[in-house]
This record gives C-alpha cells, structure tokens and sequence, in this order.
C-alpha cells in the first residue's frame, strides 16, 4: 500500500463519523480516514451506521479503529469490504495482532509512549505498521496531547524497516515541525484536524495536507 511506503509523509485523518465528512477528504486527497468502532469514544460510529464506507474503496484508505474488541467485528468489517486496515488501539497483545497478520489482513498497532520502555515493546508486534500515540490508558488516544518526538526518532533508529505513524496533539500549527523532527510514514490527527468531535474542519485539514507535502 502506498501509504506504508516511504517516498513522503501521508496524512490519515481519524475519527470521521460523516458521510459527506469522509467525501470531503477524498476530494482533498487526504491519504486515509480513521473510523472508531470503540463504543466508549466520543468519535464513535456504529458499524450499521457506516455502510457507505463500502463507496468509498479505491479512494482513500480506510482504517477501522479498535480497542480491545473481544468479537469478530474487525474481520466482519474487512470482509464486507469496510475497511483497508485494522488499527489496534487497546490493550492488544503481540498475539492479538498475529491473528490479523495471518488472515492475511492489514494490521497497524497503536502504543501509548511514556518513555523508552514503551517504544522498547513495539518490537513485539508483527505489525504492516506502529502508531505512536500519547499515553492515555483510559481513553486510547484522541486527547491532543503530545508526547516526547525524541522517543519515536529512537524508535525509528531501532526498527528502520517499520512504518511509523505519528499522533497524539497534531495540529496545523506543529504538522510542519513533526514531520521535519521525525519523518514519519504518517501524521494521524483527530482533534488537530475538528470543529468538534468526529466534526472535521477542512481549512486545518488543507494546513495538515500542506505540512505534508511540504
């Protein structure tokens, strides 16, 4: 998939709940869109709710955000051809992620970055890609806040071959310098790129795009 590859930093932006939200950054030529199907976030979107997710393959590439989910869901939405990729947000283990790899299914394992203990265990996951992300044990992500740049450009060093995804407190105001500090695969933003939750703002997704392709 292109967006793994490394010729420039893409731009996912997650947490869409809206149809016409979702067409907006297909037109824009935002390389992938992020949909929560955690219950408990605040950017959630029922799975019922998002079959038009289906019109937009070839388009974008769509991630299916998920936090510790006990069921099938993952594999059901991928199936019916919802979604591109599994993104793992929770608790999941290096097994967990395993299974996805072996169904032969894009996988993308979100950590919580503290400090260097928690890079150090991104090298158990057989993942397509890693997603660094703020701690927030409790709420998996979406807070807007940053973590230490510094710890993922280690990351980085220590697994060269792993595509890097890099969250947590983008905006259009920092999007330039983090792509410039650590050259990731990928910026992710939710509250960097909103109005409110799962609304999007398109004039900081048009600044997002830009820091991008700078």
């Amino acid at each position: 998939m292109d967006f793994f590859g490394k010729d420039r930093t893409a731009l996912k932006i997650c947490g869409v709940r809206m149809r016409e939200d979702a067409e907006k950054l297909v037109e824009l030529g935002v390389d992938a869109v992020g949909f929560n199907f955690w219950p408990k976030s605040k950017r959630y979107l029922a799975p019922e709710e998002g079959r038009w997710m289906k019109e937009l393959a070839g388009n974008i590439l769509r991630v299916g955000v998920f936090v510790n989910e006990a069921g099938d869901l993952p594999f059901r939405l991928f199936g019916d051809g919802m979604i591109d990729v599994v993104q793992l947000h929770g608790d999941e283990t290096p097994e967990v992620v395993g299974r996805f790899t072996a169904a032969g299914i894009p996988v993308v394992k979100a950590l919580g970055v503290q400090d260097e203990d928690d890079i150090a265990r991104a090298g158990e996951y057989a993942a397509d890609g890693i997603l660094l992300d703020a701690h927030a044990p409790v709420v998996f992500g979406g807070t807007g806040q940053t973590f230490d740049w510094g710890l993922a450009k280690d990351f980085m060093k220590k697994y060269p071959g792993m595509p890097v995804i890099l969250a947590g407190g983008i905006t259009p105001e920092n999007a330039a310098d983090a792509v410039a500090q650590v050259r990731p695969t990928a910026l992710d933003v939710a509250s960097g790129a909103e109005v409110s939750p799962g609304v999007k703002d398109f004039v900081k997704v048009k600044a997002l795009l830009a820091a991008c392709r700078a």
